[in-house]
């Protein structure tokens, strides 16, 4: 390890980030128990008009109203809803962790803690627990809880397995205060985007039965609203991107494969939007382009740097 590396605090990362794993594993196990013995929901939001007096009426959504009751008639176990109350708690836990992992490893090194492929993608994991936690304090989306979290989990597990370099120094092209600002977008972006991703996949998965999982509709609807905050950031990131590298390299673009796939991933996402706001074009069909969009999201993330050479090569992939 470098002589100017903060032993100590680069190995309180690495024990955090395993905290940080089992953490979101329980708490994925306690999401699973509530959605596997929770509320039932029917396959479409049907909304009833229910009278409530003096000629006055009341809409009842089964999906949210009523007394806790599934779509069955049945209430859930009163176990399932403590098993939900402690994933989040878990889940919040397990987000300190990963925010701790992630300062005591810039504390360590004396700088922004996403130099590298490891880094990188702890960083991205803890944003796409963040914009969960966020929507789930604004509206009910906790059914995304075990898979956000396994998802969280699985990447942290790959990042230490595959993807761990010891804590130090990054090199010369990276010392830059765009690093702040370019990196930065694009894990809050690319956090948001995993968010709805998964609601992409659970909406391709869900059945037109009963299911415990909410309706297609609020699926689309969690994406879509995800995908509106991630695109402009993503759109950010890819502009301050060239700009670094106008800074660093001479020129704002180069056909270097990071930029092309990050262009890429910026047209899939466009083509999504649009697709989105025309008619005929929402529901599995969106879906399809917004999963699409998220696959090259993803090889531009990981598999750029494993798989392809250039001067964005330099993530420290062991």
């Amino acid at each position: 390890m470098p002589t100017d590396v903060n032993s100590g605090l680069a190995t309180l990362s690495d024990q955090l980030i395993l905290a940080t794993v089992l953490l979101y594993v329980f708490a994925m196990i306690g999401y699973a128990l509530d959605l596997g013995f929770g509320r039932v929901r029917t396959a479409a939001p049907a909304r009833v008009l229910v009278p409530v007096g003096a000629g006055a009426v009341q809409t009842l959504d089964p999906h949210t109203d009523g007394p806790g009751a599934g779509s069955d008639g049945r209430k859930p176990p009163a176990w399932a809803a403590r098993a939900a109350t402690l994933a989040v708690a878990l889940s919040c836990l397990g987000w300190a962790a990963n925010l701790g992992a992630i300062i005591t490893r810039g504390l360590a090194v004396g700088r922004w803690p996403w130099g590298n492929m490891y880094e990188f993608v702890v960083a991205i994991c803890f944003a796409a627990v963040t914009a969960f936690l966020i929507m789930q304090a604004r509206q009910p989306v906790r059914f995304l809880g075990a898979f956000v979290s396994v998802a969280a989990a699985l990447g942290l597990g790959f990042a230490v397995r595959y993807l761990h370099v010891q804590a130090g120094p990054v090199v010369p092209a990276l010392n830059s205060y765009w690093i702040a600002i370019h990196v930065t977008a694009a894990i809050f972006a690319s956090g948001l985007f995993i968010l709805a991703g998964v609601s992409g996949a659970l909406f391709l998965a869900r059945g037109d039965g009963p299911s415990r999982l909410p309706s297609r509709d609020e699926l689309e609807r969690v994406a879509h609203r995800a995908i509106v905050i991630a695109f402009p950031i993503w759109t950010f990131a890819v502009i301050a991107g060239a700009l670094w590298a106008d800074k660093a390299w001479g020129r704002y673009w180069g056909w270097d494969p990071k930029e092309v796939w990050a262009f890429i991933t910026w047209i899939a996402y466009a083509a999504y939007l649009h697709a989105r706001a025309t008619a005929g074009w929402r529901g599995r069909a969106a879906m399809i382009v917004q999963l699409v969009a998220f696959g090259c999201l993803l090889f531009n993330l990981v598999g750029v740097n494993i798989f392809l050479s250039g001067l964005h090569s330099y993530a420290q992939v062991p």
